[in-house]
């Protein structure tokens, strides 16, 4: 599958790094649909149409772990990127065990992500 096929959901309540991420995955030939909020991603059925799942974690009402979970819960095997821009006790192993496949800090390491979704989407 090239990556044309992939349509990875981007989901992040900072516009700027929302535009900046669905850019970055544009360039490396991505198709990506971005979302403000967990719930306009779950009520626009973006698990059905989604490939894998970049979300940031600190978000109004439904956060990224909680989204995580929320996938988790319906059996779904889409992958989850957990990005995030705030000091938290929780670190990388936490999101991990939780069920991410994959963990940044903001300013995301461009490179690094997309060799991550070479390997998971």
């Amino acid at each position: 599958m090239g990556t044309q096929a992939r349509m990875i959901a981007v989901i992040d309540d900072d516009l700027r790094v929302l535009e900046s991420l669905i850019n970055l995955l544009a360039s490396y030939g991505y198709q990506a649909e971005g979302y403000s909020s967990a719930e306009e991603f779950l009520d626009s059925k973006g698990i059905e149409k989604s490939s894998c799942v970049i979300t940031d974690v600190e978000m109004p009402q439904m956060s990224g772990l909680g989204l995580l979970q929320h996938i988790s819960s319906t059996k779904s095997l889409l992958p989850v990127v957990i990005i995030t821009g705030k000091p938290s006790e929780n670190s990388e192993s936490f999101y991990l065990e939780k069920g991410a496949v994959g963990f940044f800090r903001k300013p995301v390491d461009g490179d690094a992500l997309v060799n991550l979704l070479k390997n998971v989407c």
